[in-house]
Formats: structure tokens, C-alpha cells, sequence
């Protein structure tokens, strides 16, 4: 029998219980009391592994399950999507038991069901699917894009940053829904969190490509490579990847973690946005080719920390 749920408590769903949505659930049932969750996997399977991860004194009830998503919908105030792209979410929202559906078993006193998408994907993508929705459904649902940044362990320790686009409004209750992950900060209108997201992402993938290549440069040199990376942690060079991934540079182990070919995607992203502000970019065309490259050679499923071998075999 689940536990009663305090007043004003914000009723959040998760759907997509990879490796980003997976903790996120565990911090939602732990911060809120409650979160409900439905998956392609058997029930049992998913509640054993989730409950298992909370942390003592938590009631395992905290964590409900939905047979699929319009059952979700219909029980929920707030859908947190953590899904690989668009497709995936579309394919959330349509069919029988499909997120929509959940629209018309709502309660005629709750308020419109609001989308949080936390998956990256495209800015203009997030637009057209919100505009799509109104035209269909009015003000019965409404959609924030909510992208983090922060990775696993920003995942599982509840630090992620969290990157929101929509009307004041909108992003304020998604801010509320989203406290026990991490941070959130609307950044703009709709698609904003998108943008931001690919901003982060171009950051990101040319500081790991770049600490790949010093490493090896440094290694081949005769430097130890550790004592560098202390050294180097304390001027300009610091960053919260190099924090992260120093001892992987170090050890060479980039054993699947953070995947660098979902990079792919997200300077897919990142690209669109510059060809729809047109700007004449310079970097990115390279480490697009670069990443491609990457994927070439076999090493997409590895820590993005794979760059250090990626260049000492080139």
C-alpha cells in the first residue's frame, strides 16, 4: 500500500531509467517522499533495483510504479523525460498507453501536466514538438526543456546543473519538481536549456580532446604525467573535467562510463544552432570530424576519456 503524500508535494514521474534518470528517481523519491516510475522492464526488476539504492531510513513505498505512461500521466503533475532524443519522446507520448492518453484520465482539479525534457536534443526540435502539443491539447500540457549537465556523479550525488528553458512561470514549478537532483537556473524562453546544453557540450568535448592530446604529448616526453596534471590542476589548465577524468588520463582507463559517441549528437545540436544564428564557426567543424573519427575507430562506447588513446594511436 503506497504512503500518503503531503500536500504540495510535487507528484514527478520518471520515464527513461538510464544511467542519468536511474538516480534521479532515487533522489526524487528521497526529496519529495514520492516518485512514480514505469520502464519496458519487468516491475519487480526495476522496484528491487531502485529501492535498493535509497538510502537508510527511506521507505522503499516511496517509489510507485506505473504499468505505462498514460497510467503515469494520469497520476502525475510533473513527467521528467530522460530519453535518448526526440523520437524516443515522441514515441513516449503517442499510442494507447502513451503519455497522452494519461490526459484524459487526469483529474479535473489537477493542473496541466508539464513535460521535462531532460534529454539533450534539438533546440528547434523542443519548439516544434511544445507548438505541435499546444495545437492538439491547448493549455492541458505544457513542456520545459531541462537538459543537465554534471554527469553520472553529478546524477547520483544530486549536484547536476540544471539547464531550463520555458516561461517563468513553467521553469519555477520545474524548479521545484527538479531541487533534490541539483541547481536549476531558466536561462530563457523554450529551447533555451537546449542551447545551453550545446554550449556546455562544445566545452566539454573540446577540454577532453584537448587533455587527451597534452597527455600523450607529456607521456611521450618522459613527464610524470600525474604530477603534472596536480601541478597544472592549480593554474588556468583546472577544470571539473580534468578533476574527473585525471586519474582515467593517468591510468589510461576508459572503460565505458560518460560514452563519447552520444558527442556526436550533441554537436549535432550545437551545429544546428549555428547555422540558424548564423555564425561562421571555427572550432566546432573540427571536433565534429574529430568525434566521427573517434567512432571510426571503434572507441564510441568508451569514457570520453578515450581520447587519450585515441590520439596516441592515430
Amino acid at each position: 500500500m503506497n504512503s500518503p503524500v503531503q500536500k504540495n508535494t510535487p507528484l514527478v514521474g520518471v520515464i527513461g531509467l538510464g544511467a542519468m534518470g536511474r538516480p534521479m528517481a532515487r533522489l526524487l523519491a528521497e526529496g519529495h517522499g514520492v516518485v512514480t516510475v514505469t520502464s519496458s522492464r519487468p516491475e519487480d526488476q526495476v522496484l528491487t533495483d531502485l529501492r535498493s539504492e535509497l538510502k537508510d531510513g527511506t521507505n522503499p513505498e516511496n517509489i510507485r510504479w506505473a504499468s505505462n505512461a498514460a497510467q503515469l500521466a494520469s497520476e502525475c503533475d510533473e513527467v521528467l523525460l530522460m530519453l535518448p532524443d526526440l523520437p524516443q519522446i515522441s514515441e513516449t507520448l503517442e499510442g494507447a498507453q502513451g503519455l497522452l492518453a494519461g490526459l484524459e484520465q487526469r483529474s479535473e482539479t489537477a493542473p496541466p501536466l508539464l513535460l521535462l525534457i531532460g534529454s539533450t536534443c534539438s533546440a528547434p526540435g523542443v519548439r516544434k514538438l511544445a507548438e505541435d502539443l499546444t495545437a492538439r491539447f491547448g493549455e492541458r500540457i505544457n513542456v520545459v526543456d531541462a537538459p543537465v549537465s554534471g554527469g553520472e556523479d553529478g546524477a547520483k550525488a544530486g549536484t547536476l546543473s540544471i539547464l531550463l528553458g520555458g516561461s517563468p512561470a513553467l521553469c519555477e514549478r520545474a524548479s521545484e519538481a527538479l531541487a533534490p537532483c541539483g541547481t536549476s537556473v531558466r536561462l530563457g524562453e523554450l529551447g533555451s536549456g537546449q542551447v545551453a546544453k550545446a554550449c556546455n557540450q562544445l566545452v566539454v568535448s573540446a577540454t577532453i580532446f584537448a587533455l587527451g592530446e597534452a597527455s600523450v604529448l607529456a607521456e611521450r616526453s618522459g613527464l610524470d604525467l600525474e604530477a603534472m596534471w596536480d601541478l597544472l590542476g592549480h593554474g588556468y589548465a583546472s577544470s571539473r573535467l580534468l578533476d574527473s577524468r585525471k586519474d582515467r588520463l593517468v591510468s589510461g582507463d576508459d572503460s565505458p562510463s560518460g560514452a563519447i559517441k552520444y558527442m556526436r549528437k550533441d554537436l549535432h545540436g550545437a551545429n544546428e544552432i549555428a547555422e540558424a544564428t548564423d555564425t561562421n564557426v571555427m572550432l566546432l567543424p573540427q571536433l565534429r570530424a574529430a568525434i566521427e573519427e573517434v567512432i571510426d575507430a571503434g572507441l564510441g562506447d568508451r569514457d570520453i576519456s578515450v581520447t587519450k588513446r585515441f590520439i596516441a594511436d592515430r
